[in-house]
């Protein structure tokens, strides 16, 4: 579904990505971790197509996203950005279905399968009971409940998201992990996540990809990378992997010694 190879961007002289190469499949949760500043969205953004590699490929299902058409582009690949600004008063459900355009004609209206999708999109981010709100008027964790509606009500098969879960409680933060896992394992789509915490790139996340002064520094198992000397140097702590009895795994960052 998406390929990075020896992919690098620089801003200026700012070399922020510098030759990562990243594959992702089908039923793969892929999560990115790496401090700040360490190239994470960058690097988001040009799977995405919203930024062209200075050397390097990326290809979505063999495509450059960079110069396919957007609404192409859009039946195939969901991007949640970090920040999302709408200065018009729309609705959480108009905001939802904007998912859908990209599987409609233009200005053509929403069909019963666009408002059936939006509905089961809203109810699983538990953002159905806002349907008729104000988009700019809810909390910052409301709202990003919200545009992750949107992204899983375009049934994409490539789902790019970069930090999904920032600014939700744990319980939804662990309710948005469970429908990637849902997306990936039973519509076999792929999902690309930017995430700080490491708590739920251990439990979710079929790969790792330690990402460092732009650079791939690990890549791997969850438990192989958060426990490598890579991710202490990229850190600055060691990171204590676990499991709990049920099995379910932790992160507990130490002081190195």
């Amino acid at each position: 579904m998406l390929a990075l190879a020896d992919v690098a961007f620089a801003y200026g002289e700012r070399r922020v990505v510098g030759g990562v190469s990243l594959g992702a499949e089908r039923g793969e949760i892929v999560c990115v971790i790496g401090p700040n500043g360490a190239g994470k969205t960058t690097l988001l953004r040009l799977a995405a197509g919203l930024l062209a590699p200075a050397a390097g490929s990326v290809r979505v299902r063999d495509e450059d996203p960079f110069r396919a058409p957007r609404r192409a582009l859009a039946k195939t690949l969901a991007y949640l950005p970090q920040e999302y600004i709408l200065e018009f008063p729309f609705t959480v459900a108009e905001v939802v279905l904007m998912g859908r355009y990209a599987h409609r004609p233009p200005l053509a209206l929403e069909t019963e399968t666009d408002r059936r999708l939006a509905a089961d999109a809203m109810r699983r981010c538990d953002v159905l009971a806002l349907e008729d709100r104000r988009f700019d008027a809810l909390s910052g964790g409301e709202r990003r409940r919200a545009l992750l509606a949107q992204a899983f009500c375009q049934a994409a098969d490539l789902i790019l998201l970069d930090e999904p879960t920032a600014s939700l409680d744990p319980a939804h933060a662990l309710a948005i992990f469970h429908i990637l896992e849902d997306e990936t394992r039973r519509r076999r789509a792929c999902a690309v996540a930017v995430t700080h915490d490491l708590n739920l790139a251990a439990r979710f996340a079929d790969r790792v990809v330690l990402l460092d002064g732009g650079r791939a520094t690990a890549v791997g198992p969850p438990g192989e990378v958060l426990s490598s000397d890579a991710a202490s140097t990229a850190f600055g702590v060691a990171l204590r992997v676990g499991a709990l009895p049920s099995g379910t795994p932790f992160v507990i960052p130490e002081e190195r010694t």
